[in-house]
């Protein structure tokens, strides 16, 4: 470990999560790209989340929006992994949960919202694409059975979004600000549930590599980071009944 660090020696290193679909498909809620993915089942639905295509076509908005009115997150509950992540934080280690869920369950789970850093965006609020202004998701889906393609209540034609950042948009400065100072802080950089694939989240493991860090890779199927990883896991290891989080 590089001088970075010094000042972090001891028993109890600061530890940064990254957290990707991997760690709700236990909730119920299926991964993108894994072999029972979401698009790897359906690949015709990411087109529903290309901003381009949401923006240029009604039948793909009311595609859409008929898709996040039945997606599973609503009805889902925090897996033990989510739970673990709460004992982590309450143990004084977790600088951030940098995830790249928009489902919300690290806070279902009782995650301080202050250290959930969200990069890819909230699927609980929707804004308007042309005003800003911004409602609760559920308002907007209880609207869905009279207007399939809702339009803003406030400016009156407005494009509604929900507050998940589609491909070809930039993710939030802020977020990606404050993942990077995570990543850079962190003795511990742990990736769970993500295939560290999607630039430039990806990234924040090799960061925190070079900034001295130790990696952990949890996940399914192998990563590009698998070679700088000290340890590294399928994720079934860490979803049982009793996570041990005193080993890292």
């Amino acid at each position: 470990m590089n001088d970075h660090h010094d000042h972090h020696h001891g028993p109890r290193p600061t530890v940064t999560v990254l957290t990707g679909a991997g760690i709700s498909t236990g909730s119920g809620i299926p991964d993108f790209r894994g072999p029972q993915g979401a698009w790897t089942q359906d690949p015709a639905g990411a087109e529903l989340l290309e901003i381009g295509r949401y923006m240029a076509s009604a039948d793909v908005r009311a595609r859409g929006w008929a898709m996040w009115r039945d997606h599973p997150a609503w009805a889902a509950q925090p897996t033990v992994a989510h739970r673990a992540l709460v004992e982590l934080e309450r143990a004084g280690l977790l600088i951030a949960d940098l995830t790249q869920n928009f489902d919300g369950l690290h806070q279902r789970a009782g995650s301080d919202p202050r250290l959930v850093v969200e990069l890819h965006g909230t699927l609980t609020t929707t804004s308007c694409m042309r005003c800003g202004a911004r409602w609760p998701t559920e308002q907007v889906i209880a609207r869905l059975t009279e207007q399939p393609d809702p339009r803003c209540t406030e400016c009156g034609v407005g494009v509604l979004k929900p507050d998940i950042v589609y491909f070809g948009e930039r993710l939030p400065d802020e977020a990606l600000e404050r993942a990077v100072n995570a990543a850079t802080d962190a003795e511990v950089f742990v990736a769970i549930g993500t295939t560290l694939t999607v630039q430039p989240v990806a990234s924040l493991a090799g960061l925190a590599v070079d900034r001295g860090a130790r990696l952990v890779v949890v996940n399914a199927q192998p990563t590009p980071y698998d070679h700088l990883a000290e340890e590294r896991a399928a994720f079934e290891a860490y979803a049982g009944p009793e996570p041990q989080l005193h080993g890292w």
